[in-house]
């Protein structure tokens, strides 16, 4: 972290007491509130101005869903949408269903819609308010590892179709995240788990501090309840906070985000969206380490770092060698390609993240080879 970054932190977390804001900057600035015991200060987030509310939640998260909109009926018209759990939120039948809800209230374009949950409730809550009247407030409260430190974060959001996952979406600024870290507690040890993923993402393509904390404790840096804990997602969030500010649209330096996703997102399109994000894109990253180390790029020390810190998270580092030809054949359709061409996020070392772009097939099967199971 520069001293910049280091000052506008300090600076910001001392308005508010035992609340970390990290700034995202660009064209719709906004932040991300990390603290404990936040979920009560979503009413004055909301702003004066708005009259009516759509809260989008899965069932899972469905009692906290019902004390959010009590604490708001004082203030707000509250509506609830409860879609479908993991990616089967993200579908335009789900998304209609809430412009349905929204249409029959007289949403207007100075009303709110919050996402609670996790990284597919937030995509399917942008999607809904970027799009709905071409844009109303929108409000993310993360409830999992990975809508706090990825999918809430940055504005993109989407929905999948039969040909891919996140082909049709936009690019939509939220008012606020709000993570609240007690919102984890309930979570299970796997859900944890898988959100590290994108945690330990962060780690290799630009904050090696998140993985020495996790080779020092691993338990620690997992459990909710610590500092270790909060250190790595405020990093992870500062990370992508960055980012983004200085590339909304992901014309140039946000593609490194996308580090482990080629073949992640391929990875859940075969196996029709059954795995969990996190460890598709385990496997993704792997990938792509074997494959930079191939094209003489990544030391070998670097590799072996990488397998060791994701089993040391449970994440699997394998796919079934068999599979490779369909895995292909859907990272050749996706967004990230350009001009025909497949491009990769690589590493040249730890922190060190660059593109990889019309890697010849012959290479790609051999670091395929690497991971087969």
């Amino acid at each position: 972290m520069t001293d910049s970054n280091k000052t506008d932190h300090r600076t910001i977390e001392g308005a508010r007491t035992g609340v970390t804001a990290i700034p995202v900057r660009g064209a719709d600035p906004y932040e991300v509130l990390v603290g404990r015991g936040l979920i009560g200060s979503v009413a004055d987030e909301l702003g004066p101005d708005v009259r009516k509310v759509l809260i989008v939640h899965t069932s899972t998260v469905g009692a906290r869903a019902v004390a959010l909109r009590e604490a708001l009926l004082e203030r707000y018209e509250v509506l609830i949408a409860e879609v479908p759990d993991a990616e089967a939120a993200k579908r335009v039948e789900v998304a209609a269903f809430c412009w349905q809800i929204m249409g029959q209230a007289d949403f207007g374009r100075k009303d709110a819609v919050i996402g609670l949950g996790g990284g597919a409730v937030t995509d399917l809550a942008g999607f809904v308010a970027a799009t709905w009247l071409r844009g109303v407030r929108l409000i993310q409260v993360p409830t999992t590892v990975l809508g706090m430190v990825d999918a809430a974060v940055g504005g993109k959001n989407g929905i999948n179709t039969a040909e891919g996952k996140n082909l049709v979406g936009t690019f939509y600024a939220p008012a606020v995240v709000v993570c609240d870290l007690d919102l984890l507690h309930d979570l299970p040890r796997n859900e944890i788990l898988a959100g590290f993923a994108e945690v330990v993402k962060a780690g290799f393509i630009q904050v090696p501090e998140i993985l020495d904390i996790i080779e020092a404790d691993v338990e620690a840096a997992t459990d909710p309840s610590t500092e270790e804990f909060r250190r790595v997602v405020e990093l992870a969030i500062q990370m992508k906070a960055r980012v983004v500010g200085e590339d909304f649209r992901e014309a140039d330096l946000r593609e490194i985000l996308n580090y482990g996703h080629t073949l992640g997102h391929a990875i859940e399109h075969a196996e029709r969206y059954g795995w969990r994000h996190g460890a598709a894109v385990s496997v993704g990253m792997m990938f792509a380490a074997e494959l930079a180390r191939l094209s003489g790029r990544l030391p070998d020390e670097a590799v072996d770092r990488h397998r060791r810190i994701l089993e040391s998270l449970t994440l699997p580092v394998t796919y079934p060698v068999g599979r490779w030809k369909t895995l292909l054949a859907t990272m050749q359709r996706d967004k990230k390609t350009r001009s025909g061409m497949l491009r990769f996020i690589v590493l040249d070392d730890i922190g060190k993240p660059t593109v990889l772009e019309g890697p010849d097939t012959s290479l790609l099967f051999a670091a395929y080879q690497e991971i087969g199971s």
